[in-house]
């Protein structure tokens, strides 16, 4: 289905939902603590547009650089477990048993070898990421067609052109569907770095306003994660149909 076929049912969808929450909220005096009106987020984005934006600025660019180094290294680490059995057979494991490692655990710790800048939060961004890309990299590499293999073999292609002409064209559509799900996940890497340690971007007015119980202030923040989100992810998939869209 085409994105453009559910743009306006989304739209309906969300106002019907906004409505409903915010009659409910003042049908049962539902307190703000628990539950905000979407009027009075509205009103919290508004009356500190610039300082959210400023947050959200600094949220993205971690978010984008965890993806991007997560897409480049992923890429390249999928490559070598289909090309080198060596590899694949020491690294994989690694690999697999690295990744049941909750990174929230190891956020802390590159706080203390990465200090409390970015870069903590970019390497929180990549490690959640990562394993989406190799995985479904590997899987597009390994679903070529054989007689598209076959064929190069006859025609005596070079192991380079056969990767560059067969392989990869083929195994592009699961990587881009990988690269999809790495950047929801840098995304929410991004977020926990903040959590950790920060003193600007979204994950940090989620945490100092929790401890100030202003409600307001963290579903503002929601809302522009969720935006955020979704204008990435539209970006990914223009790119997606430019990759892959032939004429």
């Amino acid at each position: 289905m085409k994105s453009s076929n559910l743009i306006l049912p989304g739209i309906i969808s969300s106002v019907v939902l906004i409505v409903l929450w915010e009659v409910a909220c003042i049908v049962f005096s539902i307190s703000e603590v628990i539950l905000p009106q979407p009027s009075a987020i509205v009103l919290e984005l508004y009356h500190n547009f610039g300082w959210y934006m400023l947050n959200s600025y600094y949220t993205v660019l971690i978010t984008v650089a965890g993806f991007l180094i997560s897409a480049l290294l992923g890429v390249l680490i999928a490559v070598a477990l289909v090309t080198s059995r060596f590899f694949e057979r020491y690294a994989y494991p690694l690999i697999v048993g690295f990744n049941s490692v909750p990174k929230v655990a190891l956020a802390p710790l590159f706080v203390v070898w990465l200090g409390t800048g970015a870069e903590p939060k970019i390497a929180i961004a990549f490690l959640i990421s990562v394993f989406a890309v190799i995985v479904d990299t590997v899987h597009g590499f390994r679903s070529v067609d054989p007689d598209l293999l076959d064929l190069a073999k006859v025609l005596r292609a070079s192991k380079f052109n056969t990767f560059l002409k067969i392989k990869f064209p083929s195994a592009l559509p699961s990587i881009v569907s990988g690269l999809k799900i790495a950047l929801s996940l840098a995304l929410v890497g991004a977020i926990v770095g903040e959590f950790v340690s920060s003193q600007r971007g979204l994950g940090f007015i989620i945490m100092s306003a929790q401890g100030m119980f202003d409600t307001v202030r963290v579903f503002a923040a929601l809302v522009l994660l969720a935006i955020i989100g979704m204008v990435l992810y539209a970006l990914l998939a223009f790119f997606e149909r430019k990759l892959t869209t032939y004429e």
